[in-house]
């Protein structure tokens, strides 16, 4: 894969740079810039080089439309301050006002397009179409540098097809990326613990098909548990469960048993009346695993898991977790969830290599108050992680080679 180092010296070069700005909001409040502040190192290290960086990004799912509640604006705000500069918006991708903003540059300046997903071409599948539009965004540099590893698992227009038309690297961040999972996946110190939660299964099952070859342990919580517990016989009462995915769990549970793969599953559950939301009150019981009431709703792991589940991560070399344990914007069931974040520090401490797998794990140790450099990494592409760990090629990597 090229690199940064690659692609010369850069002074003066327009530098059209792919991030991944995806950013949570509340109104025009980022009330997460984790995404944000792992793209600093490549920005300023073309800043340093002398180069005009010129970022793309998307923010949310605007299906084409411009959708001004989805504007990058809060993103240039908070880009500035961060970099402490001003960081302007073009009012567009590849328009006018792109065109005017970017020739305005002198070097080391930085400049944010808008939402690249306002052009319904972007995530278009006719591949001329895309290629028609990446053309017309590859006017504006001299070289494309891929920087937002959260999206490097799609084919999408400012991330792919922009390739064909400059010379291209991969940014700090994705380079960073790819080292640290290709350490958990090529020939990693063991043993190597892999904590899979999150709501569904389905979500996960290449990744569980994949591992089920290489982990030693596997740690499940969250939302789909309870598809493993019931595959085992319990009664899950109202908790999530994916019924299609029955006999492809019983089938992974009796794989695991034959290659010697620890499968670790919770020995007790915090459930309540239903999800915390409304009118629902949130009253916590803890109930043994296989005794979950039927009008009963699993949210968490319990205390015993809690001690079980961070005692095997710290019990391990390599760690790799993706999914929360439960509920955890709500406090009363983010305590599984703890407990797995808590097991990653304690474990990297040790000496073991970890990795939060981004999504919803990366928002929860930063929510639940950890400190980044707890972990030997956190990942900030929740699927590109995920197809990552299944083995996949990611069509975004794959162009940069």
């Amino acid at each position: 894969m090229k690199t940064l180092k690659d692609l010369g010296d850069l002074k003066g070069k327009r530098v059209l740079v792919r991030a991944d700005f995806n950013v949570p909001l509340d109104g025009t409040t980022i009330t997460d810039d984790g995404r944000i502040r792992a793209a600093l190192p490549t920005i300023e290290a073309l800043r340093a080089d002398g180069a005009k960086v010129i970022l793309m990004a998307h923010l949310g799912r605007p299906k084409g439309k411009v959708v001004p509640e989805l504007s990058l604006a809060p993103v240039a705000k908070r880009l500035g301050e961060l970099l402490g500069v001003n960081v302007p918006l073009a009012e567009d991708t590849y328009g006018a006002d792109a065109h005017a903003k970017v020739e305005a540059m002198s070097d080391g300046d930085v400049v944010l397009l808008q939402n690249v997903r306002f052009n319904p071409e972007e995530t278009s599948k006719d591949e001329a179409e895309r290629d028609a539009y990446a053309k017309k965004i590859a006017e504006l540099g001299d070289v494309f540098v891929s920087d937002g590893f959260g999206v490097v698992h799609r084919a999408q227009g400012s991330n792919y097809s922009i390739a064909k038309y400059l010379p291209s690297a991969a940014g700090l961040l994705v380079e960073k990326e790819v080292k640290a999972l290709s350490r958990a996946t090529e020939n990693p110190e063991r043993p190597l613990t892999v904590v899979l939660g999150g709501s569904k299964v389905s979500d996960k099952l290449g990744v569980i098909e994949n591992l089920l070859g290489s982990a030693n342990r596997l740690v499940i919580g969250g939302g789909m548990v309870y598809t493993f517990l019931k595959a085992k016989g319990y009664e899950v009462g109202t908790s999530l469960l994916e019924e299609d995915q029955l006999e492809t769990v019983k089938g992974y549970i009796e794989t695991a048993e034959k290659t010697g793969v620890e499968l670790v599953l919770p020995t007790d559950i915090v459930v309540n009346a239903g999800f915390p939301a409304g009118d629902t009150p949130i009253a916590p019981e803890v109930v043994k695993a296989d005794a979950i009431p039927a009008d009963k709703m699993g949210l968490d792991i319990g205390p015993e898991s809690q001690k079980l589940f961070h005692d095997k991560i710290v019990d391990s070399k390599t760690v790799v977790w993706n999914g929360p344990m439960g509920v955890f914007e709500v406090a009363q069931f983010a305590e599984g969830t703890r407990a797995v974040a808590q097991g990653l520090v304690d474990a990297t401490k040790a000496g073991a290599f970890t990795i939060v797998g981004g999504g919803d794990s990366a928002s929860a140790v930063r929510n639940l108050g950890f400190p980044e450099d707890g972990f030997s990494h956190i990942s900030t592409g929740g699927g590109a992680s995920l197809e990552f760990l299944e083995g996949k090629e990611l069509p975004g990597l794959k162009v940069l080679e």
